[in-house]
C-alpha cells in the first residue's frame, strides 16, 4: 500500500456527506483517474455506488455490511473490501477511519 499520490491535481471543494461526519477530497491522477480521500468520523452511515469502488483503509476500524450480505465483516487500516457498481453498503466507524476510495 503506497503511502502518497505523485502529479495530481486536488480538487479544492471537500466533498462532505452526513453533517460532516464523512470529508473527502477527489484526486485526479496524471492519467485521468479519479479518487477520493477521506475521513469518516464515528458513526453508522450507509453509503450508495454507482460505478464499483475499491475502500483501502488507511487508518481506524470498522463493520462493513455489503448490500445482500446477511452480516458485518471488521476491517482496520491496511485492510480494504471491494463494493460492486449499483450496490450500497454500510460502514459503523468504530473510530475515525482514514480512507482512499479508488473508482472503477
Amino acid at each position: 500500500m503506497s503511502t502518497q499520490f505523485d502529479q495530481v491535481s486536488v480538487l479544492k471543494k471537500a466533498n462532505v456527506y452526513f453533517d460532516g461526519k464523512c470529508v473527502s477530497h477527489t484526486v485526479v491522477l496524471a492519467d485521468g483517474t479519479r479518487k477520493s480521500v477521506g475521513v469518516i468520523l464515528p458513526s453508522k452511515l450507509t453509503f450508495n455506488t454507482g460505478a464499483p469502488e475499491i475502500m483501502e483503509l488507511l487508518d481506524g476500524r470498522c463493520r462493513v455490511k455489503l448490500a445482500g450480505e446477511s452480516s458485518a465483516k471488521d476491517y482496520a487500516g491496511g485492510q480494504s473490501f471491494d463494493v460492486p457498481g449499483n450496490s450500497s453498503f454500510e460502514i459503523e466507524a468504530l473510530e475515525p477511519v482514514h480512507y482512499v476510495c479508488h473508482f472503477g
